[in-house]
């Protein structure tokens, strides 16, 4: 493989990969725990969008509160790793390094 064409292929991937993480940094999942009780919105850039409480859950003691709220964190968090895996994976999908 000539510079060139190695050149090309890398500006091509990068391309790739920087429309990959303009997507994901649109793209909402959400995280939800207790049933629904509370949800957290999160992009595929790991930026908190939003987070629902049902007021319920606010009758609970402040260590149950901080609980559901992580509940949901680490649920909307595996959701943005699960995005991120697939829509990186596509981006750069067919692209063979040199050996």
């Amino acid at each position: 493989m000539d510079m060139e064409s190695l050149m090309a292929q890398a500006a091509e991937l990068q391309n790739k990969v920087a429309v990959a993480q303009e997507n994901l940094a649109k793209t909402v999942v959400k995280g939800i725990a207790a049933n629904g009780a509370c949800i957290v919105d999160m992009t595929g850039k790991y930026d908190l969008v939003n987070i629902v409480i049902c007021p319920d859950v606010l009758s609970y003691d402040a260590d149950t509160v901080a609980k559901i709220v992580a509940d949901a964190y680490r649920d909307a968090k595996q959701k943005a790793d699960e995005l991120i895996d697939r829509v990186m994976g596509e981006a750069t999908a067919g692209v063979q390094l040199p050996m």
